[in-house]
């Protein structure tokens, strides 16, 4: 195993590589354009193919149409352009086609800025096209968890046969951190008799995602509402960090979780029995994670990089017991630990000038 130096989104185009991904479609944008740049220069030594389309929305039907193939294929861009690719994304699920979108999401709305955010929640974990489909969404909060989750995504993406995001952002893929380039482990070997590769010598295959009746409409949404709940209840991810004598709970993912760890030593320091939930799966939400706690602890305080949005989805979790509060940064500006301590001290009025 080699531990060398990279910039986020080069892991991200490096662990493609090593997940054996040869077909990449996507249009630069900031801050994600080191991934198509990095794959530009990795791929012609690995026998891949880059094509920089014209637009988002042609990336993302270039992905659609190389997935029916069975290839692995990744897409990357930043939230106005995974906002164009919205359309495609709603039919890649409704075909069942397995694909790796990474968003490094940036502030908005609308052209927004270039600094980090985490305003895109909704819009990954909810559906940010027509119908009720889901993406499998993972969240890294350091170099090495860009580089292992995109390994996991491909096998994710594979094994369901549905799309999986992940959502990075701004810090993340412009940060340089050591990384271990782990290789890929031996993966599973999932069903591939739905791949359109030709039909000398069988009967033809089609791949579509649209319904000709009703009664086919309702038997697909069925089956994909089918598909979502066991991946809701097979593949809930978290981190859990100085829990076991928590009173208060910090929730919080990607850069905002690993800023959140700081908080908790800080707390630790004053006598303050403060933990952390770290989501790993944004969709599906680790509810599980909250079970143990709802009796247990006084408050929750969710920090994130927007005006509230995985909120809903700790309320929604531990079924509103629990005081839950809001701490928010906005347009690309990014917190300290001590500012989320400060908040957390205020609103349940504990003692900051306890040490011990």
């Amino acid at each position: 195993m080699e531990r060398v130096l990279m910039k986020g989104n080069e892991i991200i185009g490096e662990a493609a590589i090593r997940s054996g991904c040869r077909l990449f479609f996507g249009y630069p944008i900031t801050p994600s354009t080191e991934v198509i740049e990095y794959l530009s220069a990795k791929f012609p030594d690995v026998g891949g193919t880059i094509v920089q389309a014209e637009d988002e929305i042609g990336a993302i039907n270039m992905c659609y149409g190389a997935a029916c193939t069975g290839n692995r294929v990744m897409t990357a861009s930043s939230s106005p352009g995974v906002s164009l690719k919205q359309e495609g994304l709603s039919y890649s699920a409704a075909a069942e086609l397995p694909m790796v979108v990474v968003n490094v999401n940036r502030c908005g709305p609308g052209l927004g800025g270039l600094g980090p955010a985490q305003s895109d929640y909704f819009q990954a974990t909810k559906g940010g096209g027509h119908g009720d489909y889901r993406l499998i969404v993972l969240a890294p909060s350091k170099a090495q968890e860009l580089y292992d989750y995109t390994m996991m995504a491909f096998d994710l993406a594979e094994k369901y046969r549905n799309p999986v995001m992940i959502l990075s952002d701004g810090f993340l893929g412009q940060t340089m951190e050591p990384v271990i380039l782990k290789e890929k482990p031996a993966s599973e070997e999932y069903d591939r008799s739905w791949i359109v590769n030709g039909a000398k010598g069988r009967e033809k295959r089609i791949i579509a995602s649209y319904s000709l009746t009703n009664e086919i409409g309702e038997e697909n949404n069925l089956r994909w509402e089918a598909k979502y709940k066991a991946i809701e209840e097979q593949e809930q991810q978290w981190e859990e960090f100085q829990t076991d004598d928590a009173e208060y709970l910090l929730v919080s993912y990607g850069t905002t979780g690993r800023i959140c760890k700081s908080t908790v030593i800080e707390a630790r320091k004053k006598g303050i029995k403060l933990g952390l939930i770290r989501p790993i799966t944004l969709w599906p939400f680790p509810k599980k994670a909250f079970a143990p706690f709802m009796d247990k602890v006084k408050g929750i305080v969710t920090v994130e990089l927007n005006t509230g949005q995985m909120i809903e989805d700790v309320e929604l979790a531990v079924r509103c017991k629990p005081e839950t509060h809001l701490f928010r940064r906005q347009g690309g500006m990014l917190p300290t630990e001590f500012e989320i301590l400060e908040f957390v001290e205020s609103k349940f009025n504990l003692n900051s000038d306890k040490e011990v």
